[in-house]
């Protein structure tokens, strides 16, 4: 701490990395802010009056604004943050990722048991694609929508936000009913205010099995971090190869089990998917692929960035 420490922070264009001493510890991709000042902070204490007099000093700053791409930083990148939404950058489409929405339109998607996307209950506008409350203005109910495509094991990484009091969630491994169209069934991440919708202390499980990124009715969701209702929370679901799945929300692991297990398949037996109708696809949680699923529980939800990465 009492040695000088060097900075190079490069902005240019949407790509912002900060390198600390020759090494690279931050790779963002961001477009909020185009330009603006360069400032130090005056940083306040509080009421700890033990860094009273404490003094950092700076020197050595120097700004160059021309020919940047070619006299870049060079070494080893630390992980790549892309902040801008329904967008893949060239090291995340060299890893595998695909957009699941374009930000625009609804291709890749159609209604649970449809040929095609519902014409009422769901929006896309400002790059978000809305679920509606109650149907919307026309208040028809546009019911689940689902990926055309189907996947094994991948990882699904998505952005959500809740109005108060609202329910919805993603499902994946998503398998449709010949006989009962529109009826489908899977494993779900619970997406739900869990502190005005009266679904967040109901369960058949395990207390709290039906809140935010719980797996819905069988496992409750724990470590979490929830940015609030209005806000845009980041889940992830990655069903790996080996049949472990893994819940995460806002950067934390929220829930693991291991799909079609013995385990699993006895706590499936607690749930509400023991009931005999969903046992018409071979039971519950031995699916080998399914559709990705986004469900209208009739409450107004957004989501946007939903892209996902087969994995091998």
């Amino acid at each position: 701490r009492d040695d000088w420490n060097k900075y190079c922070i490069e902005a240019i264009g949407n790509s912002i990395r900060i390198w600390l001493n020759g090494v690279n510890t931050a790779n963002l991709v961001d477009d909020l802010t185009p330009k603006g000042f360069i400032a130090f902070q005056v940083h306040g204490i509080g009421k700890d009056t033990s860094k009273e007099g404490k003094e950092i000093w700076w020197r050595n700053i120097r700004i160059k604004t021309e020919n940047l791409e070619a006299e870049r930083m060079q070494g080893q990148l630390a992980p790549e943050v892309n902040c801008i939404p329904n967008t893949l950058t060239e090291t995340e489409k060299a890893a595998g990722w695909k957009l699941l929405f374009d930000g625009k339109t609804s291709a890749g998607w159609r209604g649970a048991g449809k040929d095609a996307f519902p014409e009422n209950g769901w929006k896309i506008e400002n790059g978000e694609l809305t679920v509606m409350k109650n149907g919307g203005p026309e208040g028809k109910r546009g019911g689940d929508i689902l990926t055309n495509d189907e996947f094994g094991a991948f990882e699904l990484s998505f952005e959500f936000k809740l109005t108060p009091g609202a329910n919805s969630g993603m499902k994946y491994m998503i398998q449709e009913s010949e006989k009962n169209k529109g009826f489908v069934i899977g494993p779900e991440f619970q997406v739900l205010d869990d502190q005005l919708h009266p679904d967040a202390k109901l369960y058949t499980t395990y207390p709290g099995s039906r809140t935010v990124s719980s797996l819905y009715d069988i496992i409750p969701a724990k470590n979490k971090r929830f940015n609030g209702v209005g806000q845009w929370n980041k889940g992830v679901i990655k069903v790996f190869p080996n049949k472990h799945v893994e819940h995460w929300m806002n950067g934390f692991k929220t829930v693991e089990y291991d799909w079609a297990s013995d385990a699993f398949l006895e706590l499936v037996k607690g749930s509400k998917f023991a009931k005999k109708e969903y046992n018409e696809f071979g039971g519950f949680g031995t699916a080998e692929k399914g559709h990705i699923l986004l469900q209208d529980h009739w409450d107004e939800v957004s989501y946007r960035n939903i892209k996902i990465r087969e994995l091998k």
